[in-house]
């Protein structure tokens, strides 16, 4: 799977993927979830998208801050649910953060995405916290972000 940066015409390609990916999540929180809403032009003109496939299947927002990455939105069109692209993704979000030498990755889910709390911490998330924003219950975690695998070699 090639992630890369999305372009400003992914634009209505990248909000259609959201829209799908997160749907079946409206009926249990009650309302769309925040990232249906989100301003996906001036987050792409920010460099902080990335996407895989034309049109997009699997979505990541980055988001850079002093001490870590924020993993702010994953979405994964529901026919690649899976199929190992969102542990693609998370593998994707640890090589950011090392590049940006961002010592942890943090990101935050709906606690009514219950499915998510589960993933997170099967792929060495922690949870730290949970608190109610926007009037969304969220649930807060963080990975230290993990050394380069070594590929082997001699040297």
């Amino acid at each position: 799977m090639r992630i890369a940066a999305a372009v400003p015409g992914d634009a209505e390609a990248v909000r259609a993927l959201v829209r799908a990916a997160y749907a079946h999540y409206v009926p249990r929180i009650g309302r769309e979830p925040a990232p249906m809403s989100a301003g996906y032009e001036a987050l792409i003109a920010e460099g902080l998208v990335w996407i895989a496939g034309r049109p997009p299947v699997v979505l990541l927002v980055l988001i850079p801050r002093e001490d870590h990455l924020l993993l702010d939105n994953v979405a994964v069109d529901p026919r690649a649910r899976g199929t190992g692209v969102g542990a693609a993704l998370l593998a994707f979000a640890e090589e950011r953060a090392r590049a940006l030498g961002l010592p942890r990755i943090r990101l935050y889910t709906n606690a009514a995405m219950h499915e998510n709390l589960a993933y997170y911490a099967r792929h060495g998330y922690t949870e730290t916290h949970r608190a109610s924003e926007f009037g969304f219950h969220r649930v807060y975690f963080e990975k230290p972000t993990p050394p380069r695998q070594d590929r082997g070699g001699v040297g």
